[in-house]
């Protein structure tokens, strides 16, 4: 990239560096400054410990991309962090538009293993065939919205990774969503929970859709649902593909 500064955004997966890409950790190996999250950043502070470091809570988002943008444009090598992926329901979109008016302002995306990836490798394959990932937070995305896109893909019979399914302002996201998806999958429908993947206390397990309503997730939480085919298979979660037909 020719343009004279350089700001990045960097999905560093759970959290750890054996989970993280050798891309996203070399980009945050070279970074004077790295932006995000407080509890992401805490997730860092030990892997790099004389960086310098700017952080906000929950809801900060805006401010701390801003932050990002006129640090770099101050000359400032700066690396803004998302757990997982940095453009799935991430930072790269929101830099991106904030930054849309500064010509002279480089903006790389550096990918990561996304919650639908990294919890779909501990519970099996869950995700083999097509699917959708969803968020069930109503923060930014109007409620009526999610509900229609749950029944579109519940009716076509995709698979499901559903993210950020409950929070203490939102205890009955997961409850609305399991009975949208029963209008359209049957009650025996497979699927499957992660808890903070890759960190300490990681948990996962399974349980059908009609267990799901009543299932206590939080917003370190990942729901997969499987499709009319998925199937537990030696204690995996296992949607095939068709290869033995």
């Amino acid at each position: 990239m020719d343009r004279k500064y350089y700001l990045c955004a960097v999905g560093i997966g759970p959290g750890s560096k054996e989970e993280m890409t050798f891309r996203a950790y070399a980009a945050l190996e070279a970074a004077d400054l790295i932006v995000g999250y407080k509890t992401y950043i805490d997730l860092l502070k030990p892997l790099f410990p004389v960086k310098e470091f700017y952080s906000t809570g929950m809801r900060g988002e805006v401010e701390r991309c801003r932050e990002a943008i006129r640090l770099a444009l101050e000359g400032k090598r700066v690396a803004v962090i998302s757990s997982g992926d940095a453009g799935v329901f991430a930072m790269a979109t929101l830099l991106l538009e904030l930054a849309q008016e500064e010509p002279e302002l480089a903006i790389e995306v550096i990918p990561g293993v996304t919650a639908a990836t990294s919890g779909a490798a501990l519970l099996g394959a869950p995700l083999a065939h097509d699917f959708a990932c969803i968020s069930l937070s109503d923060q930014l995305t109007p409620w009526a919205l999610i509900e229609r896109r749950l029944r579109a893909v519940s009716e076509a019979d995709l698979c499901l990774a559903l993210y950020n399914p409950a929070s203490k302002e939102r205890p009955d996201s997961l409850r609305k969503a399991a009975a949208i998806m029963s209008e359209f999958k049957a009650p025996e429908t497979v699927c499957g929970y992660t808890q903070k993947i890759g960190r300490s206390g990681q948990e996962i397990g399974y349980l059908t859709l009609a267990e799901l309503a009543d299932f206590p997730a939080d917003m370190q939480t990942t729901i997969f649902v499987g499709n009319c085919e998925t199937r537990i298979l030696a204690g995996r979660m296992v949607t095939p593909r068709g290869y033995r037909r």
